[in-house]
Protein backbone atom coordinates (compact mmCIF):
# COMPACT_ATOMS: atom_id res chain seq x y z
CA UNK A 1 0.00 0.00 0.00
CA UNK A 2 0.85 3.56 -1.03
CA UNK A 3 1.81 6.27 1.85
CA UNK A 4 -1.58 8.04 0.97
CA UNK A 5 -3.89 5.11 1.64
CA UNK A 6 -2.08 3.81 5.00
CA UNK A 7 -3.04 8.05 6.27
CA UNK A 8 -6.49 7.58 4.75
CA UNK A 9 -7.20 4.72 6.16
CA UNK A 10 -5.40 6.05 9.57
CA UNK A 11 -7.54 9.08 9.34
CA UNK A 12 -11.20 7.22 8.29
CA UNK A 13 -10.49 5.22 11.55
CA UNK A 14 -9.59 8.07 13.48
CA UNK A 15 -12.84 9.52 12.48
CA UNK A 16 -14.73 5.99 12.84
CA UNK A 17 -13.98 6.10 16.10
CA UNK A 18 -14.33 9.66 17.31
CA UNK A 19 -17.99 9.07 16.03
CA UNK A 20 -18.64 5.56 17.89
CA UNK A 21 -17.35 7.35 21.05
CA UNK A 22 -19.67 10.57 20.54
CA UNK A 23 -23.36 8.88 19.87
CA UNK A 24 -22.15 6.70 22.66
CA UNK A 25 -22.28 9.97 24.94
CA UNK A 26 -24.88 10.54 27.68
CA UNK A 27 -28.10 11.88 26.62
CA UNK A 28 -28.48 15.59 27.39
CA UNK A 29 -31.20 16.83 29.59
CA UNK A 30 -34.30 18.19 28.63
CA UNK A 31 -34.93 21.76 28.97
CA UNK A 32 -38.21 21.45 30.31
CA UNK A 33 -39.53 18.90 32.98
CA UNK A 34 -42.51 17.61 30.97
CA UNK A 35 -43.63 14.74 33.34
CA UNK A 36 -47.42 14.96 33.34
CA UNK A 37 -48.08 18.45 32.16
CA UNK A 38 -48.69 16.98 28.61
CA UNK A 39 -51.34 14.28 29.55
CA UNK A 40 -52.79 16.51 31.87
CA UNK A 41 -53.69 18.87 29.19
CA UNK A 42 -55.02 16.41 27.10
CA UNK A 43 -57.33 14.78 29.76
CA UNK A 44 -58.55 18.58 30.22
CA UNK A 45 -59.28 19.13 26.90
CA UNK A 46 -60.72 15.53 26.71
CA UNK A 47 -62.87 15.71 29.45
CA UNK A 48 -64.34 19.41 28.78
CA UNK A 49 -62.56 20.67 32.03
CA UNK A 50 -64.52 18.73 34.52
CA UNK A 51 -62.25 17.61 37.47
CA UNK A 52 -60.56 20.91 37.71
CA UNK A 53 -59.05 19.59 41.16
CA UNK A 54 -57.69 16.56 40.39
CA UNK A 55 -55.54 18.09 37.85
CA UNK A 56 -54.47 21.23 40.22
CA UNK A 57 -53.20 18.58 42.46
CA UNK A 58 -51.14 16.40 39.88
CA UNK A 59 -50.03 20.00 38.22
CA UNK A 60 -48.62 21.13 41.75
CA UNK A 61 -47.01 18.08 42.68
CA UNK A 62 -45.24 18.69 39.24
CA UNK A 63 -43.81 21.72 40.69
CA UNK A 64 -42.86 20.57 43.82
CA UNK A 65 -41.13 17.75 42.32
CA UNK A 66 -39.25 19.99 39.22
CA UNK A 67 -38.28 22.46 41.99
CA UNK A 68 -36.72 19.72 44.17
CA UNK A 69 -34.73 18.19 41.53
CA UNK A 70 -34.03 21.71 40.20
CA UNK A 71 -35.49 21.19 36.99
CA UNK A 72 -37.00 23.98 34.87
CA UNK A 73 -41.15 24.38 34.94
CA UNK A 74 -42.58 24.08 31.28
CA UNK A 75 -43.71 27.00 29.35
CA UNK A 76 -47.84 27.27 30.09
CA UNK A 77 -47.70 25.07 33.40
CA UNK A 78 -48.66 28.09 35.54
CA UNK A 79 -50.91 29.57 32.70
CA UNK A 80 -53.01 26.48 32.84
CA UNK A 81 -53.11 25.72 36.76
CA UNK A 82 -54.03 29.70 36.45
CA UNK A 83 -57.05 28.84 34.44
CA UNK A 84 -57.50 25.51 36.59
CA UNK A 85 -58.10 27.97 39.84
CA UNK A 86 -60.03 30.27 37.92
CA UNK A 87 -62.35 27.78 37.08
CA UNK A 88 -62.97 26.66 41.15
CA UNK A 89 -63.24 29.73 42.30
CA UNK A 90 -59.29 30.80 43.34
CA UNK A 91 -58.97 34.12 42.00
CA UNK A 92 -55.75 35.11 44.15
CA UNK A 93 -53.84 31.53 42.77
CA UNK A 94 -54.67 32.19 39.40
CA UNK A 95 -53.32 35.24 39.83
CA UNK A 96 -50.35 33.98 41.29
CA UNK A 97 -49.37 31.30 38.76
CA UNK A 98 -50.16 33.82 36.09
CA UNK A 99 -47.54 36.17 37.51
CA UNK A 100 -45.18 33.45 37.67
CA UNK A 101 -46.03 32.50 34.13
CA UNK A 102 -45.06 36.11 33.32
CA UNK A 103 -42.02 36.13 35.61
CA UNK A 104 -40.80 33.11 33.99
CA UNK A 105 -41.27 33.64 30.40
CA UNK A 106 -41.41 37.15 29.58
CA UNK A 107 -42.63 36.64 26.41
CA UNK A 108 -46.05 35.93 27.75
CA UNK A 109 -46.39 39.30 29.33
CA UNK A 110 -48.89 40.81 27.10
CA UNK A 111 -50.92 37.93 27.75
CA UNK A 112 -51.16 37.60 30.88
CA UNK A 113 -51.39 41.10 31.20
CA UNK A 114 -54.25 40.90 29.09
CA UNK A 115 -55.99 38.26 31.38
CA UNK A 116 -55.01 40.01 34.46
CA UNK A 117 -56.59 43.21 33.04
CA UNK A 118 -60.41 41.26 32.56
CA UNK A 119 -61.44 40.22 36.04
CA UNK A 120 -60.82 43.81 37.00
CA UNK A 121 -62.48 45.47 34.11
CA UNK A 122 -65.31 42.94 34.86
CA UNK A 123 -65.71 43.67 38.41
CA UNK A 124 -65.77 47.56 37.52
CA UNK A 125 -68.50 47.24 34.94
CA UNK A 126 -70.64 44.22 37.53
CA UNK A 127 -70.35 47.15 40.25
CA UNK A 128 -71.29 49.83 37.78
CA UNK A 129 -74.84 48.26 37.30
CA UNK A 130 -76.16 48.43 40.70
CA UNK A 131 -75.32 51.54 40.85
CA UNK A 132 -76.90 52.53 37.86
CA UNK A 133 -79.88 50.56 39.05
CA UNK A 134 -80.72 52.40 42.29
CA UNK A 135 -80.00 55.82 41.00
CA UNK A 136 -82.36 54.37 38.49
CA UNK A 137 -81.37 55.55 35.27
Amino acid sequence: MTLRIKHALRVSAAVAVAALLTACGTPQKPLYQWAGYQNSVYQYFKTNGTAPGDQITQLEAQLIKNKAANEATPPGLHGHLALLYAKVGNDDAARAHLEAERALFPESAAYVDFLLKKPSEKTAAAAAVPAKAASGV
